[in-house]
C-alpha cells in the first residue's frame, strides 16, 4: 500500500473515533476509546504515570476486539478479507486488595539512536496507558494485545517514582516484620540493573531500588536497639559466589527441614552502620560482579545478583501503640506476656536477574555462549515455577535451579513480592517483549501467604532476669548474713547470761563453803569461851572456898587473940586480913561481873551461831535455787528474771543481816578489845564489801536480763503476728481447696463434653461412611463441612476449658490421688499439647515434669498411653526437648517401651523418641540412655504405625549425625551402626508403607555419606540398597542424593 493510502486510512480512523467518543456518554468505558485503542498506528502516546498501583490476581481474560468505526471498516474491508483481524486481549484483576498477590509493574526503556532510525515505521509498537494501568502491544495495524499491570511506567518515569510504586510497599512491610522480595526481569539491555542496582553517587536522583530501600530502612531503624545486615551474592553459571568475599565461589544452600526456610550460611554478612557504609559495600560487590560487552548492551550482566537484607527490630511499648490496625490484630493473636520484649525479624531480597538473550541477536561467542546458556537455563526454571504456581499445579519444580531455590519464599511462599519487568520499545524484539509480558502476567496470578515474623526476645529477657536474680541473690545473702550476725549476737548474749549464772552459782557455792568454815570456826571459839568460863567459875568457887576458910580461920584467930596476949598483933594481922578479904571480895565481885558479861557474850554467840546456821541453810536453799534457775533459764527468760528479782531481795536481806552482824562484832570488839576478833571483823568487813560488789553486779545482770526479756517480748509479738499470718494462709488455702474442688467439678463436666465431642466425631465418621456408601464418595465440600464442624466443636471445648480452669490448675490436678481425676486431667493436657500455641504454656507451667512423674510412678495403662502421647507432642518443641532429656525422659521412655505391650502406648513412645532424635545435642545421650535400642526393639512388634515412627526416628538421627560430621563437629563410625540399626534398615527397605520406606531410604543415604560407615555397608550388603534407591526411589531428591553418594564415595564406586 502506498503512503497516501496509509495516511487516508489513518485520518479516516481518527475522525471516526472522535465521532464515536463524542456520541458516547461520559463513563469509564469512554476512556478506553482513544487513538491508542484502535488497531491502527497512531502518534506517540505521552506517558502519564498515575499513583501507586493496586494489587490484583485475576487471571488473564480472553482478548476482546478493539473498537473501530463504520467508515474505517469500509476503507479496510479488502485488507480484512485477506488477513483476519485478531481481537485484542485484555486482563482485569478484581482482587486488588489482596496483600499476598505478587505485584507486577512494567517499565519501558527509552529508544536509543539505532532504534529511532530503524523503527521509524513502527513508532507505536508498545503503547502505554499509565492512567488506566494498561499496556498495548501491537503486532500489526489490525491486531493488538492489551494487558493490565499494577503499575505502568513510561520511559520518562523517574527512579523515585519507580521505587515508590514498586519497592516502597515491600520495604514498609519488611519494617513491619514481613519478608519481602523485589525482582527485576526482562530482556538484556532493557534497564534492569539501572532500575535496581544504580548507585548514583554523583546524582542522587539516579539511585536505584537497592540504595533507596536501604536508605528508608536505615532511617526507620534505631542503631541502639535494631540491626540491619546484608549479604550480596551472584549466581554465575549455576554457582553461588559471594560478591563481598570473592574467594567464596561455590556456596551451598541450606533448607530448614521444619520451616522450609532457605538460607546461605556461608555467605558474608555485613552489619550496616549508615548509608555511606552501605554505598561502599555495594560498590565493592558491583566491582566483583561479572559483566561483558555484547551487541545489545555494553555492560551486560552475566550473573544474577541477589542482595539479602536482614532487619531485626525490637518492638517497644510506644512503638507497638503506634502500629497499624492490621499489626495490632496480628500482635493480639500472638501468645505471650506483656513483660516479654518482642523482636521482628524480616528479610528483604532485591534481585537483579541477568537478561534473557538470543545468541543470534546478542552476538555472543566463546565463553559468553556458556554464560548465556546458564542464564537462560535458570530463567527457564524460574518460568516453569511461575507457570506451575499460576496454574495451581501440585508439584513446583523449585529444585531445578539454584535461582528457584533461593526464590522459593518469594513465589508461593510467605513473602511480599513485587516484580518489575523491563521491556524495550523496538518492534525488532517483539518475541522477547511478548515473552517478558506473559511472564509478568503469569506472575500476577501467584498469591503468597504473607506471615508476620514476630517472636519473643528471650535473650534480652534472660539477661534482664539474670541481673534481677543476681541482685536478689545478693540481697538474700545480705539478709542471711544479717540473720546469722543477729543469731550469733543472741547466742553470745545467751552464753554470757549462762556464764553469769554459772559464775553466780559458783560464787554462791564458794560463799556457802566460806560460811560453813566460818561457822565451824565460831563453834570452836564458842567451845573455847565456854571452857574459859568454866575455868573462871572453878577459880571463883575455889576462891570462895578459900574466903570461907579464911573467915573461919579469922574467927578462930579472934577467939585465940582474945584469950592471948597477943591482941595487938592480932589486930594488926586482922587488919591485914580484912584488907585482903576486901580485896578478895572485890575481886570476886569483879569475877562475877565478868562471868555475867561472859554469859551474856555466850548468849550472843549462840544467837550468832543460830543466825549463821540460818544463813548457811539459806545459802543452801539459794544454791538449790540457783541450780533450778539455771535449768529453767534454758526455757524462758521470764522465770529467770523473777528468780533474779527474788535473789536480789535475798541478797539485800543478807546484806542487812551482815550489817547487823558487823555492828554486833563491833560491839564485841569494844567490850573485849580482842586483837584476834578485830582481825575477824576486818575479814567480815572485806566479805561484806565483796557481797556489795556482787550485789551491784547482780543488779547489772538483772538490767541486762530485763533488756533480754523485752527482746523476748518483741519476738513473742512477732511470733504472734506470724501465727496470725499462718492462720490467714491456712484460711486462704482452705478457700483455694474449695475453689479447686469446684474447678474439679467443672473439669469433669468439660471432660464429659469432650467425650460427647468424641462421640460426635464417631457419628460424623459413620455419616461419612454412609455418604460414601450411598453416593460412592463424599464430595470435598461435604467432607470439609463435616470435618470443620467436628474440629470447631473440639477446639471450642478445649478453649473453654482453658479459659475456665487454666493450664496451671489442670496440671495441679495431675497430682491428685483420685485416679479418675488424674485420667481426665492427663487427657486434657494431651489435647492441649496437640496445639502448638499451647505447648510453651504447658512447658512454662511445669507440665513436662508432671508428665514424666506420671510415666515413672503410675501403673494405669490409660494414663501411661495418654501421657506418652502428650510427651510426644511436646517433644516437637526444642525447649521441651531440653527439659525431657535433662529430666531423664529418654530413659523413662525406653523403660516404658519394655514394660508395656499396648500398641497405642508403644506408638506414642516411639513417636516421642523419634522427635527427640531430631535434636543434634542429645544423640550420644539418647544412645547411652537406651533410646536407640528401645526404638529397634519397638520395631520388632510388627505394627505398621510403630514401624513408621521408628523409621522416622532413624531418619532424624542419621540426618542430624551426618550434619555434625559434615560440619566437622564429630568423627568416627555412626552410633546407629553400633546398635545394629543398619541391618534393620537394610532388611526393611522394601516395606509396603510409602512413608516408612521414604524414611528408611533417607536414613540409609545419610548414613552412607559418612565414609567411616563404608565397611559396614559393604559387609551387610547395604551398598546394593543405595544403588537400588538411586534408580527405583519414588522421590527425586532421594534418588539424586543416592547418585551423589555413589559418585563421591570411592569405596562405593569401587
Amino acid at each position: 500500500m502506498t503512503s497516501s493510502a496509509s495516511s487516508t486510512v489513518r485520518s479516516s480512523a481518527k475522525s471516526a473515533a472522535e465521532r464515536i467518543q463524542q456520541q458516547l456518554p461520559p463513563s469509564n468505558h469512554a476512556a478506553s476509546l482513544s487513538f491508542s485503542s484502535l488497531n491502527l498506528p497512531s502518534s506517540r502516546s505521552s506517558g502519564v504515570v498515575g499513583g501507586g498501583g493496586n494489587h490484583s490476581s485475576r487471571p488473564k481474560d480472553r482478548p476482546s476486539s478493539s473498537s473501530s468505526s463504520s467508515s474505517s471498516a469500509a476503507v479496510v474491508s479488502t485488507r480484512r478479507s485477506k488477513t483476519p483481524v485478531r481481537r485484542s486481549q485484555s486482563k482485569d484483576f478484581d482482587d486488588d486488595n489482596d496483600p499476598g498477590r505478587v505485584r507486577v509493574a512494567v517499565r519501558v526503556r527509552p529508544r536509543n539512536a539505532e532504534e529511532l532510525l530503524s523503527d521509524a515505521d513502527f513508532a507505536d509498537f508498545v503503547e502505554l496507558q499509565p492512567e488506566i494501568k494498561r499496556l498495548k502491544l501491537r503486532k500489526n495495524n489490525w491486531s493488538s494485545e492489551s494487558y493490565r499491570f499494577d503499575e505502568v511506567f513510561s520511559e520518562t518515569a523517574s527512579q523515585k517514582r519507580v521505587y515508590e510504586g514498586v519497592a516502597k510497599p515491600v520495604v514498609e512491610g519488611v519494617l513491619s516484620g514481613y519478608n519481602g522480595t523485589v525482582m527485576a526481569y526482562g530482556q538484556t539491555g532493557t534497564g534492569k540493573t539501572y532500575t535496581v542496582g544504580r548507585i548514583g553517587r554523583d546524582d542522587t536522583a539516579e539511585r536505584g531500588i537497592m540504595v533507596r530501600a536501604l536508605e528508608d530502612i536505615i532511617s526507620s531503624t534505631s542503631s541502639a536497639s535494631d540491626s540491619v545486615e546484608i549479604s550480596y551474592l551472584q549466581l554465575y553459571m549455576e554457582s553461588i559466589h559471594d560478591l563481598l568475599a570473592p574467594e567464596k565461589n561455590n556456596i551451598s544452600i541450606n533448607e530448614d527441614p521444619k520451616t522450609g526456610e532457605v538460607s546461605v550460611p556461608s555467605a558474608t554478612v555485613v552489619r550496616i552502620q549508615d548509608l555511606d557504609h552501605f554505598l561502599q559495600v555495594l560498590q565493592v560487590g558491583e566491582t566483583n560482579r561479572h559483566a561483558a560487552n555484547t551487541k545489545l548492551n555494553t555492560e551486560s550482566s552475566r550473573s544474577h545478583a541477589i542482595l539479602m537484607v536482614y532487619v531485626r527490630r525490637t518492638m517497644h511499648d510506644k512503638a507497638a501503640e503506634g502500629m497499624k490496625s492490621r499489626d495490632k490484630e496480628t500482635k493480639a493473636e500472638l501468645p505471650g506476656d506483656k513483660g516479654i520484649p518482642r523482636v521482628r525479624k524480616s528479610k528483604l531480597l532485591i534481585v537483579d536477574l541477568a537478561g534473557s538473550e538470543r545468541i543470534d541477536k546478542s552476538g555472543t561467542e566463546g565463553h559468553l555462549i556458556e554464560e548465556a546458556k546458564f542464564i537462560n537455563l535458570s530463567l527457564t526454571s524460574l518460568g516453569k515455577c511461575i507457570n506451575a504456581l499460576a496454574e495451581g499445579s501440585a508439584h513446583i519444580p523449585t529444585r531445578d535451579s539454584k535461582l528457584t531455590r533461593l526464590l522459593r519464599d518469594s513465589f508461593g511462599g510467605s513473602a511480599r513480592t513485587s516484580l518489575i519487568i523491563t521491556i524495550g520499545p523496538s518492534a525488532r524484539y517483539h518475541a522477547e517483549t511478548s515473552s517478558t509480558i506473559m511472564f509478568g502476567q503469569r506472575a500476577m496470578k501467584i498469591v503468597n501467604m504473607v506471615k508476620l515474623k514476630e517472636e519473643f526476645d528471650y535473650e534480652s529477657l534472660c539477661r534482664k532476669l539474670e541481673t534481677q536474680v543476681d541482685h536478689l541473690t545478693a540481697e538474700v545473702e545480705r539478709q542471711n548474713k544479717l540473720r546469722v550476725s543477729e543469731t550469733h549476737n543472741l547466742q553470745k548474749k545467751l552464753r554470757e547470761c549462762e556464764n553469769a549464772l554459772i559464775e553466780a552459782e559458783r560464787n554462791a557455792v564458794t560463799r556457802s563453803e566460806f560460811l560453813e568454815k566460818e561457822n565451824a570456826r565460831l563453834e570452836l571459839r564458842i567451845k573455847k569461851l565456854l571452857n574459859e568460863l568454866q575455868l573462871q567459875k572453878d577459880q571463883y568457887d575455889l576462891m570462895h572456898d578459900k574466903a570461907i576458910q579464911l573467915e573461919m580461920t579469922l574467927k578462930q584467930t579472934k577467939q585465940q587473940l582474945e584469950n592471948s596476949a597477943y591482941q595487938k598483933q592480932f589486930a594488926d594481922a586482922s587488919q591485914v586480913y580484912e584488907t585482903k578479904i576486901a580485896e578478895l571480895v572485890q575481886q570476886v565481885e569483879d569475877e562475877q561481873a565478868r562471868s555475867t558479861h561472859a554469859e551474856h557474850q555466850l548468849n550472843e554467840m549462840k544467837n550468832l551461831l543460830s543466825t549463821q546456821e540460818t544463813s548457811i541453810h539459806q545459802h543452801e536453799m539459794d544454791n538449790y535455787q540457783y541450780q533450778r534457775e539455771l535449768a529453767e533459764t534454758t526455757y524462758t527468760y521470764e522465770t529467770k528474771i523473777a528468780e533474779l528479782q527474788k535473789q536480789l531481795e535475798d541478797e539485800y536481806a543478807r546484806s542487812k543481816d551482815s550489817e547487823e552482824q558487823l555492828g554486833q562484832m563491833k560491839k564485841l570488839r569494844n567490850d573485849h578489845q580482842d586483837p584476834q576478833e578485830n582481825d575477824e571483823v576486818t575479814k567480815l568487813r572485806a566479805k561484806l564489801e565483796d557481797l556489795s560488789q556482787q550485789h551491784e553486779s547482780t543488779v547489772d545482770e538483772f538490767e541486762t536480763m530485763k533488756l533480754d526479756y523485752d527482746d523476748m517480748l518483741q519476738q513473742k509479738e512477732k511470733l504472734s503476728v506470724e501465727v496470725q499470718d499462718l492462720k490467714q494462709k491456712l484460711l486462704l488455702e482452705e478457700k483455694q481447696r474449695k475453689q479447686m474442688e469446684s474447678e474439679l467439678v467443672k473439669l469433669k463436666k468439660n471432660l464429659s463434653e469432650s467425650e460427647n465431642v468424641a462421640e460426635e466425631k464417631r457419628h460424623i465418621k459413620e455419616e461419612l461412611l454412609k455418604v460414601s456408601s450411598e453416593s460412592g464418595a463424599p464430595t470435598g465440600s461435604q467432607r470439609s463441612h463435616i470435618l470443620k464442624k467436628s474440629l470447631s466443636g473440639q477446639r471450642a471445648t478445649i478453649a473453654r476449658l482453658c479459659e475456665e480452669v487454666g493450664i496451671q490448675k489442670i496440671l495441679q490436678l495431675i497430682k491428685s490421688e483420685d485416679l479418675e481425676v488424674q485420667i481426665h486431667a492427663v487427657k486434657v493436657v494431651a489435647n492441649l499439647a496437640a496445639e502448638e500455641n499451647n505447648q510453651m504454656k504447658i512447658v512454662e507451667e511445669g507440665g513436662v515434669d508432671a508428665l514424666l512423674m506420671l510415666l515413672q510412678s503410675s501403673q494405669n495403662s490409660t494414663i501411661l498411653r495418654v501421657a506418652s502421647g502428650a510427651i510426644a507432642n511436646l517433644a516437637m518443641n526444642e525447649k521441651s526437648q531440653d527439659l525431657i532429656m535433662n529430666k531423664g525422659g529418654a530413659q523413662l521412655l525406653a523403660k516404658m517401651a519394655s514394660k508395656t505391650e499396648d500398641s497405642q502406648t508403644l506408638r506414642m513412645v516411639a513417636g516421642a523418641l523419634a522427635n527427640l532424635c531430631g535434636n543434634e545435642k542429645y544423640l550420644m545421650l539418647l544412645k547411652e540412655e537406651g533410646g536407640i535400642k528401645a526404638l529397634l526393639e519397638l520395631a520388632l512388634s510388627g505394627n505398621r504405625d510403630i514401624v513408621a515412627q521408628v523409621a522416622r526416628g532413624m531418619a532424624n538421627f542419621a540426618k542430624c549425625e551426618t550434619r555434625e560430621i559434615m560440619q566437622g563437629r564429630r568423627k568416627g563410625r555412626s552410633l546407629l551402626l553400633e546398635e545394629g540399626a543398619l541391618e534393620w534398615l537394610t532388611s526393611n527397605s522394601h516395606i509396603d508403607s510409602a512413608s516408612s520406606q521414604r524414611h528408611i531410604e533417607l536414613a540409609l543415604c545419610h548414613l552412607a555419606q559418612n565414609e567411616d560407615n563404608a565397611k559396614d555397608f559393604k559387609s551387610t550388603g547395604s551398598v546394593t540398597e543405595i544403588v537400588r534407591i538411586s534408580v527405583e526411589s519414588s522421590r527425586d531428591d532421594i534418588r539424586s542424593l543416592a547418585k551423589k553418594i555413589l559418585r563421591s564415595n570411592p569405596y562405593f564406586s569401587s
